[in-house]
């Protein structure tokens, strides 16, 4: 009889152990992204074979900011390995604001046109939030537009387009086969751009919600109670080990440069959450990069798609 309780003891302390040991499961940004631009190309070749037009995106930049300049081109070369058009509206640093709103109203009658971004931060001289509400709702592929956010905050309605990032974060939940209806999620940040719109998402996906941000107190212990976490405060490694949940699905948005002398340009990219840390806590982790930036462009190219469809297929 000792024997066998020696040995119920001895297979639960293995079972601690094998549980201490166990670590997240690392969603692949990179590669589910890959997978949904595959299918991306299947549908434009569809379109094109079918009705002879193939999506449009036009990518309007205001002056010659070197970052934005790499993210423009990232996303014409996206969209060309999908098959989807670019339109490249280069405007110069001293455009003005009125010459901006004119190019945008070209683009919105344009046909073969069926979405429009315009790469922020626009020049101090031109009001940021004017110019995107002259986009049209339905080439709002951004999925910013007050009416397209005000129908994500509504039951029973449905945007036409929803932000690239957020929905990136629920592809990458679902994708990974996560259940979302009934769970605890916890979003961490609350701006116009990550937090606010997929706290709305996670609720259209029926998950109980909860925003923390900079004057929550107590913003540990109700981290630790989420089954997800959605991460996007803007501060590196914020998120510690002992804040998660033993098993919860950890979404990182954040992107944060911290000094590093062993690279060559100084520094390395972090997230918000502590990923050494967390990966030993978690179910699922996202890492930074190669995490949520994916995804974003990903479904940016989507919402073109789904514009087009709109359109074409009237």
């Amino acid at each position: 009889m000792a024997s066998s309780e020696q040995q119920q003891q001895q297979q639960q302390q293995q079972q601690q152990q094998q549980q201490q040991q166990k670590k997240a499961c690392i969603i692949d940004g990179k590669a589910i992204a890959q997978t949904i631009r595959s299918e991306i190309t299947a549908e434009v070749q569809h379109l094109s074979e079918k009705y002879g037009k193939v999506p449009g995106l036009a990518v309007v930049i205001v002056g010659h900011r070197k970052d934005s300049q790499s993210y423009v081109n990232m996303k014409r070369k996206a969209c060309a390995e999908v098959g989807i058009r670019s339109f490249d509206v280069d405007l110069p640093e001293q455009v003005s604001e009125a010459e901006v709103i004119q190019k945008v109203h070209e683009l919105n009658v344009h046909p073969d046109v069926h979405g429009i971004l315009v790469q922020l931060p626009l020049p101090g001289h031109i009001n940021e939030e004017k110019v995107l509400s002259e986009i049209s709702i339905e080439k709002d592929v951004d999925g910013f537009h007050p009416l397209n956010i005000g129908k994500l905050a509504m039951k029973g309605r449905e945007p036409l387009f929803q932000p690239c990032t957020p929905k990136g974060c629920l592809e990458l939940l679902t994708r990974s086969g996560i259940s979302i209806r009934g769970k605890r999620a916890v979003v961490v940040g609350r701006s116009n751009i990550v937090g606010l719109p997929v706290a709305l998402l996670l609720l259209k996906a029926d998950a109980t919600v909860t925003v923390v941000h900079s004057r929550t107190s107590d913003s540990e212990s109700i981290i630790r109670q989420a089954d997800i976490v959605i991460a996007a405060a803007g501060q590196a490694k914020m998120i510690k080990g002992d804040w998660i949940k033993p098993g919860a699905a950890v979404i990182d948005v954040g992107t944060n440069a911290v000094d590093d002398p062993s690279r060559k340009s100084g520094y390395r990219l972090v997230g918000d959450v502590d990923f050494h840390q967390v990966s030993k806590v978690a179910g699922w982790v996202t890492p930074v990069p190669g995490g949520v930036g994916p995804m974003t462009v990903a479904m940016l190219l989507k919402n073109t798609l789904d514009g087009a469809k709109y359109k074409i297929e009237q």
